[in-house]
Order: structure tokens, then C-alpha cells, then sequence
């Protein structure tokens, strides 16, 4: 009987949901004219730890446009959905072996790619755990994505 030798890579939620968020807007930008910003700062993630892939993830990166472009011009969403699932499981690997990644792709992120998103399409993928606790007269008030104006008399 021949066994196989498995590697579960563990990513704490937050990693996980950064991974998530963060593969969403790689693939959205590839489909607009800041697709080589997402591209440039991929690459430059890559190659802080491995130098050697970081010209192989670019050029994936272009494949992956060319995929998407073609994708949306058929109306396809399937395809972009499936490169959005292969990005976000590179760059959850990514941060699994290298969590100080995370703080350099939340700036990435937050600095350079998620402004660049087209209007209405800047959204956080993933799970959002929010917990509450109010007692006596207490109240709580939570959001998990948007503005909550509250009116209180």
C-alpha cells in the first residue's frame, strides 16, 4: 500500500482573509488599466522572499490578463472566478510560509491596489467574525463593510 505524504499548511483567519481580499483585487485590476500595478506589486511581494519566482509570478500574472480580458469579452465568469480561487490559495501559501508578508501586502493593498479598483468594486472577501457583548441598557452597534450612521434621540 503506498502512502502519501500530505503538508496541511495552518493560516490563521486573519491571513486567511487577507490571502482572500488580496487575490480578489489582483485578478479585478488585471481586467483595468492597473493591471501592471498589480502585477509590479506581486512581483515585488514575491521577491522578498523568493527572488528567484518573482519574474515567473509576473509573467503569470500577464497569462492571467489575457485570460481575464478574454474571460469578461465572452461574458464568462467562471473563468475569472476560478483565477481569483488560484491567486488567493498562492497568496494564503504565500503568507503561511511567511506571515511578516502580511504586513507589506495589507500597505500593498491599502496604498496601491485597492484605490485603483474600479468604482463600487473595492470589497473585503472572506469571513467576518464580529462579537458583542452589551448588558442592562447597553446596546451595540456593528458593521462589517460600509458606514453605519446612527440616529439616537
Amino acid at each position: 500500500m503506498r502512502s502519501l505524504n500530505v503538508r496541511c499548511i495552518r493560516v490563521d483567519a486573519a491571513l486567511a482573509a487577507l490571502a482572500s481580499t488580496a487575490g480578489t483585487t489582483v485578478v479585478t485590476l488585471l481586467a483595468t488599466d492597473a493591471w501592471q500595478r498589480a502585477k509590479a506589486g506581486m512581483g515585488a511581494l514575491w521577491r522578498r522572499v523568493y527572488p528567484d519566482r518573482a519574474q515567473v509570478i509576473e509573467a503569470e500574472l500577464v497569462e492571467a490578463r489575457e485570460e481575464v480580458v478574454a474571460a469578461r469579452a465572452a461574458g464568462d465568469d467562471a473563468v475569472e472566478q476560478a483565477l481569483v480561487g488560484e491567486w488567493q490559495g498562492r497568496l494564503r501559501r504565500l503568507l503561511a510560509a511567511h506571515p511578516d508578508l502580511a504586513v507589506e501586502l495589507r500597505r500593498l493593498l491599502d496604498e496601491e491596489l485597492a484605490p485603483a479598483l474600479p468604482a463600487g468594486g473595492q470589497s473585503w472577501t472572506g469571513d467576518v467574525d464580529m462579537r458583542a457583548e452589551a448588558s442592562g441598557h447597553g446596546r451595540v452597534y456593528q458593521v462589517g463593510q460600509g458606514e453605519m450612521t446612527i440616529g439616537e434621540r
